[in-house]
């Protein structure tokens, strides 16, 4: 039995090693960039961004003139009656009238108190805000995608701290066994290592579910073929010389949704410059060229043809609108605070969570160390329990505590070291530098 144990053992591992060779070795920066190129929202705000661009033109503006072409052709057949002032009478059925008229048209506003540039700034800062958008659609699916992959690193090395827990257990199971067998321990001793036994493999089959399913999460964030398998790197590295002073000054300058509320505060200032463009006259020009032709087989003219240019200029000034143009530009004005007011808010959240994330930062750097430090205890006390053990000489309660101990202060080790890294990514983030 215990042949067969250490045989089943033996494959699993090699198997294990096997498998995991012949997976894919997916790095972070790999991921980054299959999330750029495949992920549905950074394509959105590519095409939002595309839109807005599109939209840049002094003919959106309305700068530049409008140029119509028209058609018009009218027919008739009409049963007349005329009675002419010579007294005679003039009397037809089915009488057919035709008309034609076609030509071009211009129409130019030349003077709108210069609303239309002013909407012309507007459409730039517009696409500004794209930009400003798209920055942080990528820097929230490259975060999210960087979390969840450190995330997979971190469970991959609670699955190997598992895997090692389970070959110590299955030679507590044989040692009791064989304690048993010469009459050294009892029968209890050995259901409790093999109680204990079952235990961790619960534990390792959960962890590995949430392994698998994380791995799922992954490739949706890269938008690619659920089922792919991959093996990410086996260690975390956290980057211990972030500075706060730095961080705050790359927040002031580059974070997407701060520049994006300056960005709206602007557009606020040309929304009320265009609202007040509307107290001065507007002022246009107009011209064409038509060519008209009729036909009437009843009338003092049978037949009409005319053709030329027209041309002429017109103003409009609101005199009064019952006083809708102050409202207006009192909304206008509102409007204008409140953008401020939300650049105000947005500084001070951004702070205040930068502030919190350094914290956090700073802690879970100075626990990576004391962990580490916790981890080389807790291998060194379970070495030689699990000698005393060996000889006989402990109780299996012990055995079991130094088992957990060691187990516990792997976890929290390599918890320590993604939190960090946790913290990392969201402070590079909110500084609008997250390695792309």
């Amino acid at each position: 039995m215990v042949i067969k144990q250490r045989i089943g053992i033996f494959l699993c591992v090699m198997g294990g090693v096997f498998w995991a060779n012949a997976q894919e070795i997916l790095t972070v920066q790999d991921a980054v960039k299959i999330a750029l190129e495949n992920n549905y929202q950074i394509k959105t705000a590519q095409n939002e961004l595309k839109i807005d661009e599109l939209g840049v033109s002094p003919g959106q503006a309305g700068i530049l003139p409008r140029l119509d072409a028209n058609l018009t052709d009218n027919n008739s057949i009409q049963n007349l009656s005329q009675l002419r002032n010579d007294g005679t009478l003039q009397e037809r059925d089915n009488v057919k009238n035709s008309s034609l008229n076609y030509g071009v048209a211009l129409e130019w506003t030349v003077f709108d108190g210069l609303r239309m540039f002013a909407n012309f700034e507007q459409l730039k800062e517009t696409k500004k805000l794209g930009e400003a958008e798209l920055k942080q659609a990528i820097l929230t699916t490259v975060g999210e995608v960087m979390i969840t992959y450190y995330d997979l690193v971190q469970q991959q090395q609670q699955l190997l701290a598992l895997d090692s827990t389970l070959i110590i257990s299955n030679q507590r199971v044989e040692l009791a066994q064989n304690r048993f067998t010469i009459g050294k321990a009892s029968k209890l001793e050995v259901l409790n290592a093999q109680v204990d036994l079952n235990t961790d493999q619960t534990l390792m089959q959960r962890q590995q579910e949430l392994y698998k399913n994380t791995k799922i999460q992954l490739n949706e964030q890269l938008a690619r073929d659920l089922k792919i398998d991959f093996k990410v790197i086996p260690e975390i590295f956290v980057n211990q010389e972030l500075v706060l002073d730095e961080l705050e000054a790359k927040i002031a300058s580059e974070n997407p949704q701060l520049q994006a509320e300056k960005i709206n505060k602007r557009i606020s200032e040309l929304e009320l410059k265009q609202i007040k463009a509307a107290r001065y006259p507007s002022l246009f020009v107009t011209s064409g060229y038509n060519i008209g032709s009729s036909k009437s087989e009843l009338g003092f003219a049978v037949s009409s043809d005319s053709r030329g240019f027209n041309y002429g200029f017109g103003a409009t000034l609101n005199l009064f609108d019952g006083f809708n143009q102050n409202r207006r530009e009192k909304i206008g004005k509102v409007a204008l605070e409140n953008a401020e007011i939300a650049i105000a808010q947005q500084e001070q959240e951004l702070t205040s969570l930068v502030n919190s994330t350094y914290q956090t930062y700073l802690t879970n750097i100075s626990l990576i160390e004391l962990e580490d430090k916790n981890e080389s205890i807790a291998k060194e006390n379970l070495d030689i329990t699990v000698e005393k053990y060996r000889i006989g000489i402990i109780p299996t309660i012990e055995f079991r505590t130094a088992q957990l101990n060691y187990i516990n202060a792997k976890v929290r080790h390599s918890n320590a070291k993604f939190q960090a890294k946790l913290s990392e990514i969201i402070l590079k983030q909110l500084a609008g530098n997250l390695e792309l």
